[in-house]
Formats: structure tokens, C-alpha cells, sequence
């Protein structure tokens, strides 16, 4: 009977072992609770359909049996058969409790449970979603239309690598763009790998020649799913020549570009099995392919990927079974961002959009807002001929014709002073909240005007905040003519499939559950501390790093799908953007027991901010090269090193596990020239030499270390560190060091000895 996730990873080199971590229990016989179950299998899945409120699964029928693992019919609550087979089940305590294994699909195709069942009680004791749902999305979505980012030009990938040659062409948002707010498409031609890809994007038989003209082929189907029940949806087709060179307009429904959408998620799918296997993703390893071509691993598997699915919002997600079986992507759209930037100024030196927000509206209110309908005006300062002058308490005694007035907030209503503009003959209002101090988010401040007018007023108004308010008012006091527009714009639902980081993220999350414990388990990440979301991040961020790019830039995770600029602050479950300044990005291995930081997407992202330092200073040290296939340069190391490191490490790993695969990764593949780089960037965010994880079951008994190893270690002797180009007193920390009650100095940035 087999001890699940009892899985142990061992590595050979040079026909002698150099890794090994060590999953082995000891002590069998006092552990194990029974040898002989008192439920059976089909008992097991009755109680796990029930525990998970799947109704009651009818017309259960054995359909094979091999010593103690059953294969069922899907009973009616499963999209495929549900297999079954006796296990053992380590709990907290160390015991070892006889279970049913199980796995159920449920028919939305939402939730894959992984289960544990106990073979004497019926109870489920364990289990996992082998579906993990990002909860991107919180429902606050701001456009910031303007803030797009100029698309550099650069050639990603080294010419004359690749021969497939099938005339396949594909209108994308190509890697390193990371999405709309990014730049914008560029129509390529003929992208597959020829290692990765032999024949191409568009066949599965292995002989030259495509076997589809859509969406689909080896690595990848993408499909809609816009009823959201999980089934077989209409692909893009680009017809005999393999022409994907669909239309994009952004301002409509997504349906409306739908093909265009598609053909990004294909692009984008077809990236990642590429790259990736470059570094060790490969058939044996059991990536994602229809066909595997001979080359080992089992073959059905490539990914469903669902675009526009119906089924949520403000989402996505990546199910992952064990190789052989096919994994699910579902792309979801995200909610309408609100539009802020209802005022741009069209002239002046303060020329350029701003953030600025409509009165709030309701019976309690009918002060009329900026509308899609522009109304463009020079702005006025108004003049009351008060102590006060700007308020616009009383009469205005300038003429405000034609005109849009800016106004300062107090000592009035603003009712008072929107009747006075209008009067005067002003054709909008721009209110300056002087309340509002520069850069406070408190959206509310400066929304609720309240009261009430008969006749309802005529012209717009728009609350701005202090800061931008001062910058206008300064400019018309210096005697610049400015010239502005009043407008809202209607928005409309984003679509996940255009953003490649969020596509990239989540299939990250297929190669990570593949990697760890060997792609025959998908239950090895399941553990309080693993750090599946923090690979996945990373994985994202790796393939969008641009020529001029800086480890000290702050990158959010995903800016575009929350109607964010390109340099937004992303999703609220990851703290800090990734950086490597520890002023922008301070967190350490102990935040992790901070029951604040949430389980799995904060810590997570302790792990990829990690990661994103590694990356950096492997890149600080061996330069940046742009092919991400071939390429030679650190980026392409720390991919090699990374992926080598996530088959290396145990199942159910923590960080100092996955710290020390990568050590052990850099030893195989260079003899050690790195050993020095990985140790300073862990002991620099705390998983230094004497870090511990704590316990697999709990998130909150890791405990950090910023010490470094002994420079007389022997694993350190073939390991060279970065040159000293400079140093100041913001590179560095001083740290404790529970050691010896001393303190020493730590760098935040990779020079070396300091």
C-alpha cells in the first residue's frame, strides 16, 4: 500500500548521486492504523461527493481493478471515470492513516478534487483543488487610458533559429509585451521552435503538414467557452494558409474580438510549452503535448484553453491532473474599469489627462457630470471679488461665458458655487478639492457633492484633487491661456486572454505541479508554505524583462485586467511590487508567518520576490540576452537553474527545500560557480544558513536567518562573485545575527564580499 506524497527526489550525475531529499518515513508499523479497510471504494466516492455537495453519484460501475487501485465510471458527478486506489495518509501527529485515494472532475469543469478518504470512518481527512483559482480580480478596476507604454523595437528571438515552415502567421501582443497597457500587436510570422515544436503549432500526426486550420494543434486548443459549462467552443480559424491576422478595437464588447483574443491565448499557450522546454520542461518531464513524438512521457495531454468563459469574472485559473491527462485553462473577462480622467487639458505647460471624478448621484442629487459628449472650453479661475476670491460663494464678478471655471472648495455649498459659475456663463466646473492633500486615493472626499437644484443645473462639474488643481491654477495664474475637455468615456469589460502575464502566470502553475514530485503526482504542492503562486508570477515576469529594463524597477504582478497602467501597483494580495530596492520591496522569509500576508498568493510572493532578486543578479552578473530560446545570458541561466531546481526539490517542499534544489542545480550544472550569488540573494530576504520551514502542516513557524555560510565551506570554492563597481550607504543593512548576539552587514545588491 502505497504512503501518499511519500516521494522522495533523488539525482544522478556522472553515475554517482549528488542530490537527495530524503520524504522516507520511518517506523511503519508503530504509525499505521489498519492494514484492512471498512468501507469500500465505491463507499469512498459516495462520501466524497456528499463532503464535497456534488449530489449523490449514481450508476457507479467498476470498471477495472489491479491489486488495490479500482477504476470507476463518473457516476454522474464526474467529467471523466474516477480512479481509486488504498493509500496511506501521513497526519500532523505522524500517524499513518489507511485512506481511499481518490480524483473527481466535477461537470462545470471548475473544481478537480484530489481526495483522502479515511478507509475506516468515511471521512475526508485531505485534500486539494488540483484546479487552482488565482482570485486575481477585487472588483476595483481603474482606467488610465493615456499611461500606455511606447513600444520599444527589438527582436526577441536570434535570427535563423527556427525552420518550421508552415506560413503561419499570428496578429499578438509578442513577448516581451506583457499586454494592451504595454504596447501594441505585431503580426508574426512562423513562430514555433523547431526542437520544441517540429512541426509546427497546428499538427499532432508528426508528419509535415498541418492538421488544423484554428486555434488548435500539439500544445494547445483554445476555444470560447462563453456559456461557461466548461464544453467544446468555437476556435478561431485562419483558414489554409494559417492566417491569424484578426482585427483588434479595444473600445467594444470583448465578443466583438473575440478571434483576436483567441489567437493570443494560442500564441501565448504555444510560448510557454516552447521556452520552457528549452530548459527541461520537455515530454519526459511531462509537459503538455497531443502527440510527444517519441520522446518519452505520457501523450493526450495538451492544454484546453478556454477564452472569454462565462462562467466568472475578475479571474482565471489552471487545473492540473498527472501527466497523461489533459490540463484546463480558463481565461475569464474582468469587470468595466471605472474611467477617472474626465478632464484632459488640451494646451499650457500643464497639458495632459487627469484624474477627476463626477458629482455622486441619486435622489439626493442631480448635479449632472462629465458625459461621453465633450465639452471643450479655456479654463477661468473665477472671481467673486471676496476676501476669498476662487470659492465662488457669491455673485462671480468676472465673465465666465463660454468658459469652463475652476473653483476652489469651502466655505459654501457646492451647490452655491456651481449656480454662481452657471450663471456667470460658464460652461463647466472643475472643483479643486484643497481638502484632498496631493496623492490621497480617498476617492470619496471628492464625489459627494450634495444638494439639490430646480431647474437641474445645465453644465458639468468634475471634482479634481489638490494636487492637480494647484498645478492648473498656478499655470492660469501665470497668464497661460488653457484650453480643456470635459468628457466620460464609456468602458468596457477587459479580456484576460489579451494579458500574457496573467495566460503566462497560470500555466506557470502547470509547470510547477508537473516539476514537483514528478509529473505522475499533482498533489505535491499542496502544502501550508509551498509556493506554487510565487513560481508562477515569476514565470510571467521572466518572459516580459525588456532590453533597459532595472532589477530596482517596480513590477506589479498584473496591472492591465485591473484597468491599471502599465506601472500600477496590481493585485492587492501581493503587498509590494517586485523589486529588487528593499525600499520599494522589504519583505523576508519571516513575513511569512504573517497571518496578514494571505495563504497561498502572499506568500507566494515572498517567494517570487526572491526568485526576481536571483534573477537580477544572475542578470547583474552574465548580462541580459533577448533570446529566450537560445540565448546564453543570466536571464537564461537563473530559467535553467530554476526549472532544474523544481524537479530537484522534495514533494511538499518549503522555501529552504527549494533554496537548497537550487544550490544543488548550480553545483550539477557549473560545479559551483554560482554557490556564492544564491546564498547572498536567500540570506538577503532571510533564508540565510540557518533558516528552517517549520513544519510541512503550518504557515507560521518558519523562522529566518541572514546569515551566510562559513567562507571555508567547501561547496563555496569554485563560486565567483560579482566585481565592486561602486557602493553606498543605501546598498546595505545591518541585520542581527542570532548566532552569536553580533550583527554583521548584509548588501541588498550582489557585490560580492563587503
Amino acid at each position: 500500500i502505497k504512503i501518499h506524497n511519500a516521494i522522495s527526489s533523488v539525482a544522478i550525475k556522472d553515475g554517482a548521486v549528488f542530490y537527495y531529499a530524503n520524504n522516507l518515513i520511518g517506523n511503519i508499523q508503530s504509525r499505521v492504523n489498519t492494514v484492512s479497510p471498512s468501507i469500500n471504494a465505491e463507499t469512498a466516492i459516495q462520501r466524497a461527493a456528499s463532503y464535497f455537495e456534488l449530489g449523490s453519484a449514481s450508476g457507479l460501475e467498476l470498471i477495472s481493478s489491479n491489486g488495490n487501485d479500482f477504476i470507476f465510471t463518473n457516476g454522474g458527478i464526474s467529467k471523466n471515470e474516477i480512479p481509486v486506489s488504498l493509500v496511506y495518509t501521513q497526519t500532523r501527529a505522524g500517524n499513518l492513516i489507511l485512506s481511499w485515494n481518490l480524483n473527481i472532475h466535477t461537470n462545470n469543469g471548475k473544481d478537480w478534487w484530489s481526495a483522502r478518504v479515511d478507509a475506516l470512518s468515511g471521512e475526508v481527512i485531505d485534500s486539494n483543488n488540483w484546479i487552482l483559482t488565482c482570485n486575481f480580480g477585487d472588483g476595483n478596476h481603474i482606467n488610465h487610458s493615456n499611461h500606455k507604454k511606447e513600444n520599444t523595437s527589438f527582436n526577441l528571438f536570434k535570427s535563423n533559429s527556427y525552420i518550421v515552415s508552415d506560413g503561419s502567421q499570428y496578429n499578438v501582443f509578442e513577448l516581451p509585451i506583457s499586454a494592451p497597457n504595454d504596447g501594441e500587436r505585431n503580426l508574426i510570422t512562423e513562430p514555433a521552435d523547431n526542437t520544441a515544436s517540429p512541426f509546427g503549432w497546428h499538427d499532432i500526426n508528426g508528419v509535415i503538414g498541418a492538421e488544423f486550420n484554428t486555434t488548435r494543434g500539439n500544445n494547445a486548443r483554445a476555444m470560447e467557452d462563453l456559456d461557461g459549462n466548461g464544453g467544446i467552443g468555437i476556435s478561431a480559424d485562419g483558414g489554409p494558409t494559417l492566417n491569424f491576422d484578426f482585427p483588434l478595437d479595444l473600445n467594444q464588447a470583448p465578443l466583438g474580438y473575440l478571434n483576436a483574443s483567441l489567437t493570443n491565448l494560442f500564441y501565448v499557450n504555444n510560448m510557454m510549452h516552447d521556452i520552457w522546454y528549452q530548459y527541461g520542461f520537455d515530454e519526459a518531464s511531462g509537459n503538455f503535448q497531443e502527440n510527444n513524438y517519441g520522446r518519452g512521457g505520457l501523450a493526450s495531454d495538451f492544454v484546453f484553453a478556454n477564452g472569454q468563459d462565462g462562467s466568472f469574472l475578475n479571474n482565471a485559473s489552471f487545473g492540473t491532473p498527472p501527466d497523461g491527462a489533459n490540463p484546463g485553462m480558463n481565461m475569464f473577462l474582468w469587470s468595466e474599469p471605472f474611467f477617472f480622467e474626465l478632464l484632459t487639458v488640451n494646451t499650457g505647460s500643464v497639458a495632459g489627462a487627469y484624474t477627476a471624478f463626477n458629482p455622486a448621484t441619486g435622489v439626493d442629487n442631480n448635479i449632472p457630470g462629465a458625459t461621453d459628449v465633450p465639452v471643450t472650453a479655456d479654463l477661468i479661475l473665477v472671481n467673486d471679488g471676496t476676501a476669498a476670491p476662487t470659492e465662488a460663494c457669491n455673485a462671480v464678478v468676472n465673465d465666465l461665458t463660454g468658459k469652463i471655471a475652476v473653483i476652489k472648495r469651502g466655505n459654501c455649498t457646492f451647490v452655491d458655487k456651481i449656480q454662481n459659475a452657471q450663471d456667470a456663463g460658464a460652461v463647466g466646473v472643475i472643483m479643486v478639492n484643497h481638502n484632498n492633500p496631493a496623492g490621497d486615493p480617498a476617492y470619496t472626499e471628492y464625489v459627494n457633492m450634495a444638494g439639490m437644484t430646480t431647474p437641474p443645473f445645465s453644465i458639468p462639474s468634475v471634482f479634481v484633487n489638490n494636487e492637480d488643481g494647484e498645478l492648473i491654477i498656478a499655470a492660469l495664474e501665470s497668464g497661460e491661456t488653457l484650453n480643456a475637455t470635459l468628457q466620460d468615456r464609456e468602458t468596457f469589460q477587459l479580456d484576460g486572454s489579451l494579458d500574457n502575464g496573467i495566460v503566462s502566470h497560470e500555466y506557470g502553475h502547470g509547470i510547477s505541479t508537473r516539476l514537483t514530485g514528478g509529473a505522475g503526482t499533482s498533489d505535491c504542492l499542496g502544502n501550508a508554505e509551498q509556493q506554487g503562486e510565487g513560481w508562477s508570477d515569476w514565470f510571467a515576469m521572466m518572459l516580459t524583462i525588456k532590453p533597459g529594463d532595472s532589477g530596482d524597477d517596480a513590477r506589479a504582478a498584473v496591472t492591465y485586467s485591473l484597468g491599471q497602467p502599465y506601472d500600477g501597483p496590481g493585485l492587492p494580495d501581493r503587498p509590494y511590487r517586485y523589486s529588487t530596492d528593499m525600499t520599494e520591496n522589504p519583505l523576508t522569509y519571516g513575513d511569512t508567518n504573517d497571518p496578514s500576508l494571505v495563504q497561498p498568493h502572499g506568500i507566494g510572493s515572498v517567494w517570487a520576490t526572491i526568485l526576481w532578486d536571483l534573477s537580477w543578479a544572475y542578470i547583474d552578473k552574465y548580462g541580459y540576452d533577448e533570446d529566450l530560446l537560445n540565448g546564453i545570458g543570466g536571464n537564461n541561466k537563473v530559467m535553467q537553474i530554476v526549472i532544474d531546481g523544481l524537479k530537484l526539490h522534495p514533494c511538499g517542499t518549503g522555501f529552504v527545500q527549494s533554496r537548497d534544489a537550487l544550490l544543488a542545480a548550480d553545483t550539477a550544472l557549473t560545479g559551483g560557480e554560482d554557490q556564492c550569488l544564491i546564498w547572498e540573494v536567500f540570506a538577503n530576504r532571510g533564508v540565510g544558513l540557518i533558516a528552517s520551514q517549520g513544519s510541512f502542516f503550518s504557515r507560521t513557524d518558519q523562522v529566518e536567518s541572514f546569515e551566510l555560510p562559513s567562507d571555508t565551506d567547501p561547496t563555496l570554492a569554485n563560486c565567483t562573485s560579482l566585481s565592486v563597481d561602486e557602493f553606498n550607504k543605501n546598498d546595505y543593512k545591518i541585520y542581527p545575527n542570532p548566532a552569536n548576539n553580533n550583527v554583521f552587514i548584509k548588501t541588498n545588491k550582489n557585490f560580492g564580499e563587503v
